[in-house]
């Protein structure tokens, strides 16, 4: 498996700058587990019963992305990427591949989607707060959640990968 340089985290830094350093962490793994797979391997539902492929994974953490950082912390209206949302109980959706996604289209939006998450809590400080279900949410709770969400999918993104070529690690 080709792996991505990550960065590890900052041992001695402010709190913004670490929860920073941790889901940068999070984000290169994910683009580790995808690292040398062809797009049909990506589109692989490879541990059964279970139909999430690496390509569906990086999809919806762009619509993770999205909806969090433009949407919570950006209060930006924004529009689902990968169609509409296919979860009932409101989460982000983004798991199903239409005919033509390639994973390297998936990375590429997926990265996009950083820089444009980058952009919308830039010049903020942990304590700010966004308004979100009726009440407020600091961008440290965001940066946390988001920590939280792509640590469990990269679990994930681990059993997929090991099974499409037997790749562990990273």
């Amino acid at each position: 498996m080709v792996t991505t340089e990550r960065a590890i985290p900052p041992l001695d830094a402010d709190e913004l700058t670490t929860l920073e350093g941790w889901l940068d962490f999070q984000r290169a793994t994910l683009e580790s587990k995808c690292a040398g797979l062809t797009d049909e391997q990506a589109a692989t539902a490879s541990v059964p019963p279970s139909p999430l492929t690496l390509t569906g994974l990086v999809q919806h953490l762009a619509e993770v992305e999205r909806a969090w950082f433009q949407g919570t912390v950006a209060g930006r209206s924004f529009e689902p990427i990968f169609g509409p949302k296919s979860d009932p109980s409101g989460h982000e959706g983004g798991f199903e591949l239409a005919p033509d996604a390639t994973l390297s289209g998936a990375l590429d939006t997926w990265r996009a989607e950083v820089v444009s998450s980058r952009e919308a809590y830039a010049g903020r400080a942990a304590a700010d707060t966004s308004p979100f279900m009726g009440g407020e949410v600091t961008l440290r709770w965001v940066l946390i959640h988001l920590v939280e969400e792509y640590a469990r999918h990269n679990g994930h993104a681990d059993l997929i990968r090991e099974r499409i070529d037997g790749a562990t690690g990273a």
